[in-house]
């Protein structure tokens, strides 16, 4: 068994290190989501707890960990009214990113459920979590279907498992800990909702503490046992802190005055539920156990917000996670209880909220971790920058300045905002793909409606019971089937096949020229990609964002799962110059080819905003921009992408180009006012039946309707 690093050796950190303590000392809380980047020393930390938390009281031999105490009476196992009971360590179970759902709910014997009739269940990695921490590492890519399953057994407390009329369940109560990374996507707001607290970490940029972080990292990759008996009586003064906390807890005083300043404070952030108000008592009283005290203060209060709220505010899908510390202190203060807990008493032996709660230690402390810290380098500067307000909205942006090619300069227009995002028509990839669950196109899925059956490749997931009997019934007499029972061998067993939805890759190529530019326009059009980026949010895509101006085109953003970024990007995109349409197509075209190799399941969704127009200078053999631009588009059709060219052409006189764009892509042309989901054609588009209109209406894009 390997060994761990000492949860008192992470260098600073104390947030990430508080809330964790927390949760070990009042499950109740809920568990702790932990957001940062890369290289933070995130899992490092969640790994470290499982050595301090107290022995699990178990009944011997029960699978399912139940409570010698109070056992559960519809155990698998049980029933346990005599059974002797033992201890063992509290479980650290992780959840692996790509676990299937067998592993994550457990796995009947289908054979022998059919031929003997008995449940034959193997538990999962939620009966092995039970009365333990479920730890999650990059808890934001996991698959809905496995989202989803968390979220019943962390609302229930039990885990339910149903396969063709054999029902088993059994308890899984668990602190739930998640770590992620906001660069590569957020987080379904349901299982968000899910985490008691969240705590946001990065790594120091003070040289002192940064060297102290690779001190101690290189001390222990040379010698683990070593370093970890250096830190033992530390280890053990914080594990004897937390069993005295935790037989503290039911004595901490919970008064009138701190639960209403928990609900003004909710309240005021104007957060859904009641989940926050529930969460932040418990929180406030497991802080009051933590400090030595048995009556909740406003500092504790405060510290309970703090935690508690961050990631249930009332916000929009892209807005990065945070509390306003100066209307949290006003909202406190205007709430001051008369009980003298107005948050000028002695805190404790601690500090406000019990500080840390790390015992002394040598070395220097900070923000940084045990792990090697990562620079985040992404050199992104996501500020929008305002638009004059006194300037005119329609005026089109200045020629650009020689020598100055896809640059800031006098040619170009600062960003300015986009308009209120809206609902949107639906979008999808034709055919049938089998990539990422999703919400947007028609795929081979683990989940869906049943659509036919198959020989099962690999492992038996779903069992198509139907087909199963079908299949072993001509065989019966042969295999000397003397009973009721059906005579079943392995070769008899059908796999279920499903069709629901899957996520894509929409790529996004959007036009930043200067014929783009006027502010009202361009403002409509950002309004109407981060109504498209919005869609792929709640449709589980991923994203790209390509832009062309001056004499070339840029990756804006490589695709990724982090919807939010590409917003953010959009938001401080600039305009004017040339229109090198082609260059974005051509650019384009080098992303998906790496993609595909990337991950060949997942199928693209090329949407292209612009008006049509191409300027530039002609290609090497004479060929004008536009003709440039037909080719580059012709390249896209050849290799089957889907496309779709939002159109955004306006003014009294229209030149069709946008249309005559998406039919050289063998894709759909739509307007801006078309894009709406509550336009008055405000129907569901799907990409397939736009490209047979496209062919029956002579290499013309039809409009809607």
């Amino acid at each position: 068994m390997s060994t761990p690093f000492p949860f008192t050796a992470v260098v600073g950190m104390d947030d990430l290190r508080l809330a964790l303590l927390l949760n070990a000392v009042s499950p109740a809380v809920g568990g702790v989501l932990v957001r940062g980047e890369k290289g933070t020393a995130k899992s490092t930390a969640v790994r470290a707890l499982s050595a301090l938390l107290p022995e699990v009281p178990v009944v011997a031999g029960c699978r399912f960990s139940c409570d010698p105490a109070a056992p559960d009476p519809r155990c698998p196992d049980g029933p346990h009214e005599t059974a002797p009971g033992t201890s063992r360590p509290a479980r650290m179970v992780e959840l692996p990113v790509g676990a299937s759902e067998d592993r994550l709910v457990g796995a009947l014997d289908i054979e022998r459920a059919l031929s003997e009739g008995v449940k034959a269940f193997e538990p999962g990695l939620l009966a092995d979590a039970h009365r333990g921490v479920l730890y999650v590492d990059e808890v934001n890519l996991l698959h809905d279907h496995l989202v989803d399953l968390l979220l019943d057994a962390a609302a229930m407390g039990a885990s339910y498992v149903e396969r063709e009329g054999v029902s088993v369940r059994h308890a899984a109560r668990f602190l739930l800990v998640g770590t992620m990374n906001p660069e590569e996507g957020e987080l379904r707001p349901q299982l968000l909702d899910r985490f008691g607290l969240t705590v946001e970490v990065a790594a120091s940029r003070e040289p002192e503490l940064r060297v102290e972080v690779v001190r101690r990292r290189l001390a222990f990759d040379d010698d683990p046992a070593g370093f970890a008996a250096r830190w033992a009586e530390e280890e053990t003064a914080l594990r004897d802190r937390i069993v005295a906390a935790r037989a503290l807890l039911p004595e901490v005083r919970l008064g009138d005055a701190a639960l209403l300043r928990i609900a003004a404070t909710c309240a005021a952030f104007e957060v859904d539920g009641m989940r926050a108000d529930i969460v932040m008592a418990r929180t406030a009283a497991a802080l009051a156990a933590w400090a030595g005290r048995t009556d909740v203060l406003a500092e504790d209060v405060r510290q309970a917000a703090l935690l508690a709220l961050p990631h249930r505010r009332r916000r929009n899908p892209f807005d990065a996670p945070g509390l306003d510390e100066d209307k949290l202190d006003d909202t406190l203060d205007e709430f001051k209880g008369e009980d003298g807990d107005g948050g000028d008493d002695d805190p404790g032996p601690d500090g406000p909220g019990g500080g840390g709660g790390i015992p002394p230690r040598s070395g220097p402390e900070g923000s940084g971790g045990p792990d090697t810290p990562h620079e985040s380098g992404s050199g992104q500067d996501d500020t929008p920058v305002e638009h004059d307000p006194g300037a005119r909205d329609d005026t089109p942006a200045e020629a650009e300045p020689q020598g100055r090619t896809g640059r800031a300069g006098a040619g170009e227009r600062s960003a300015v905002r986009a308009a209120e995002p809206f609902r949107t028509k639906t979008l999808s990839v034709p055919g049938l793909g089998e990539g990422a669950a999703g919400r947007r196109s028609r795929a081979r899925t683990e989940h869906g409606r049943t659509t036919g059956s198959r020989q099962p490749r690999g492992a038996l997931t779903k069992l198509h019971l139907a087909a199963t009997v079908q299949a072993a019934a001509p065989h019966q007499r042969a295999r000397g089937r003397s009973g009721p029972g059906l005579v079943v061998r392995g070769d008899d067993l059908r796999q279920a096949t499903r069709e629901g939805r899957e996520g894509n890759l929409v790529l996004f190529v959007v036009d930043a020229s200067g014929s783009m530019a006027a502010r009202r326009r361009m403002s409509a059009v950002k309004g109407a990609v981060l109504s498209l980026l919005l869609d792929a949010y709640q449709r589980r895509d991923k994203v790209g964002l390509i832009t062309f101006r001056g004499r070339e085109a840029e990756v804006a953003l490589p695709p990724t799962s982090s919807v939010d970024a590409a917003a953010a990007r959009l938001e401080s995109l600039p305009t004017g110059g040339r229109t090198p349409l082609a260059a974005g197509l051509l650019k384009a075209h080098d992303v998906l080819r790496v993609e595909r190799m990337r991950d060949p399941a997942r199928r693209p969704l090329l949407l292209v905003v612009t008006d049509g127009r191409a300027t530039g200078a002609r290609s090497a053999d004479g060929a004008d921009p536009v003709a440039m631009a037909a080719r580059a588009a012709r390249l896209h059709a050849s290799e089957g992408t889907a496309s779709v060219v939002v159109d955004c052409e306006s003014g009294p006189v229209r030149l069709g180009l946008a249309a005559s764009l998406a039919a050289d892509l063998e894709g759909t042309a739509i307007t801006l006012d078309e894009l709406r989901a509550d336009s008055i054609a405000g129907l569901v588009r799907d990409v397939q039946r736009d490209v047979r209109q496209t062919h029956a209406h002579n290499g013309r894009p039809r409009r809607a309707a």
